[in-house]
This record gives C-alpha cells, sequence and structure tokens, in this order.
C-alpha cells in the first residue's frame, strides 16, 4: 500500500506542478517595452528574455518575459538564434502579479519590424 502512494504522489507531482499563466500574471495589466535584449535563458520548462529598456530619464529597467517551453518554441519554428543578445525589440505581453518587470510575452518585434512571435500567452 505505501509503494501505491508514493507512485501517486510521483505521478501527480508533474501535473500540479504546471500552472496557468494566470496564476503569475494578471490580463488587465497589458504591457508593450522597446529594448535590448541583454541576456536569453533557453531552457524548460519555459524560455526567459531578458530586456534592458531606459525610461525617458535614461534610467535602465530590466525585464524579464516568459515564453513557452523550447520544444513548443522550436515547433513554431524557433531556434536559439531567433532571438540573440544585444537585438533591440518591441515586446508585449501581461504584466506580474507579484513582480512589475516580470511579464509573459505575447508579440515580439524586431526593430525592422519583423514579428518574430504572435501567440497566446503560454504557447
Amino acid at each position: 500500500m505505501r509503494y501505491i502512494a508514493a507512485a501517486l504522489l510521483l505521478v501527480a507531482a508533474p501535473a500540479a506542478a504546471h500552472h496557468s499563466w494566470t496564476a503569475d500574471y494578471d490580463a488587465n495589466k497589458p504591457v508593450t517595452v522597446k529594448g535590448v535584449v541583454s541576456k536569453v535563458e533557453w531552457t524548460n520548462p519555459h524560455t526567459h528574455f531578458y530586456l534592458d529598456v531606459k525610461d525617458t530619464n535614461g534610467t535602465l529597467t530590466t525585464w524579464n518575459f516568459e515564453m513557452a517551453s523550447t520544444l513548443a518554441l522550436q515547433r513554431s519554428g524557433w531556434s536559439r538564434k531567433t532571438l540573440q543578445v544585444g537585438d533591440e525589440v518591441t515586446i508585449s505581453g501581461f504584466g506580474g502579479r507579484a513582480v512589475t518587470t516580470r511579464a509573459v510575452a505575447s508579440s515580439i518585434v524586431t526593430a525592422d519590424g519583423r514579428e518574430v512571435f504572435k501567440g497566446t500567452p503560454g504557447q
């Protein structure tokens, strides 16, 4: 009986660990920022891109944008070279519930106007 309970916990843990994007991000907080990619974390379970953004006073703020898993991005045509450190982009998405400089990306447009991502958060 003990082994069955342990097996059930092992199977249930991954399902409980994954959550809706609305747990961390607020659909009522749309954000759009323009800046320079400063870091790329091509990792699972979610890929993250960090964007250095200067405000009108020249103050630099680093934003953390979360996207889907690397596998989901690869299936939609992405690679590790799609966004590189130093690329200037405009990213739109929905702001974090707890951290104001964190968001889930819904679109990414390069400086030359090329849209490299358009999707529903969590895709």
